[in-house]
């Protein structure tokens, strides 16, 4: 266990270390760093005291073998834009992202499952063909037309009754008084518009493995056995149908961290995706690869816990 634990994260790092370095070079080779700080049209003392104060007079290998120290000691530096260290910002808006992504999660997790339970219990009739036809579309249309499309529909044109807003963060200041207060109905439209394709992929996944444990012999035994509908369904057939499901589940989690970007910024909602595409608009590139490192982290660190969590359910896994 402790060799297949070493063996993924060896492999993590050296994914980490690809995205870096990949950003690093092509950042540099889009022209002089100094121009993305004071602008091309600074004076040369000012433009050269920039230089020190960010270390950019260094060799271009020097400079890279700094950043990778510090991004060893989880130094990321200070941003361009707002001379604030870049550790700060990821950590002020990962929470962000992350109460996002597990809020879209677990609506697809808990409607899809159910949905698909339904498509696969009342198969081929006019409630498993409008399901299956409504996770067909939920599949093939893109976030960004999503989360437009519902902030158009409830946020402008039902918001006399729905109350939502198209704008909105989780936490927001008090007006009066000191704090921050929940504004829960600020999450509704980002997390339906973000978690709306794998809502689909679990109804499909959910309708066929049902289907293809409720044709299995364990389950006529059952059955035969005098065991009610309901007993099959949720001790026999259920129990065994999730297992792609949540596979599928522990996968989608991780794209949904690293692709919230332009549900977040649709909606103004403040994560790591609207940070980096901020970031990208003012060529802020410390902070862009700040956000790049993290979200690449977060993708390898839960790959490596499911590859993990396979290894002890099966010990076959490991010897792979």
């Amino acid at each position: 266990m402790l060799r297949f634990l070493l063996a993924r994260s060896g492999q993590g790092i050296l994914v980490l270390w690809g995205i870096v370095t990949l950003l690093f070079l092509i950042f540099y080779a889009l022209g002089d760093p100094t121009d993305y700080v004071v602008g091309d049209q600074a004076d040369m003392a000012t433009r050269q005291a920039i230089r020190e104060k960010y270390g950019l007079d260094a060799p271009l290998p020097v400079q890279y073998v700094r950043y990778l120290g510090g991004f060893a000691r989880l130094d990321l530096g200070r941003s361009f834009q707002s001379n604030k260290p870049v550790g700060e910002l990821l950590g002020s808006h990962l929470q962000g992202t992350a109460i996002l992504a597990l809020a879209a999660i677990l609506l697809a997790a808990l409607l899809g499952i159910s949905l698909g339970v339904v498509a696969a219990l009342k198969r081929d009739t006019w409630a498993d063909r409008t399901i299956l036809a409504g996770s067909l579309l939920g599949v093939s249309a893109p976030s960004f037309f999503v989360a437009a499309v519902l902030a158009w529909l409830f946020a402008v044109v039902l918001r006399p009754w729905t109350g939502l807003n198209i704008t909105g963060y989780f936490f927001e200041e008090e007006i009066f008084g000191e704090g921050r207060h929940i504004v829960w109905a600020n999450l509704v439209l980002p997390a339906l518009a973000l978690g709306l394709r794998p809502l689909a992929v679990f109804v499909q996944l959910t309708r066929s493995s049902l289907l293809e444990v409720l044709s299995a012999d364990y389950i006529r035994t059952a059955r035969a056995k005098g065991a009610s509908p309901v007993r099959v369904i949720v001790h026999h057939a259920l129990r065994n149908a999730l297992n792609p499901v949540l596979t599928s589940v522990t996968g989608w989690l991780a794209s949904l961290l690293a692709g919230a970007f332009f549900v977040e910024y649709m909606f103004n909602w403040q994560g790591l995706g609207k940070l980096a595409i901020d970031a990208l608009h003012g060529n802020d590139f410390p902070v862009i690869l700040g956000c790049a490192a993290t979200i690449g982290g977060i993708f390898v660190g839960i790959n490596i816990a499911t590859d993990l969590l396979y290894a002890v359910l099966d010990k076959r896994t490991i010897r792979q």
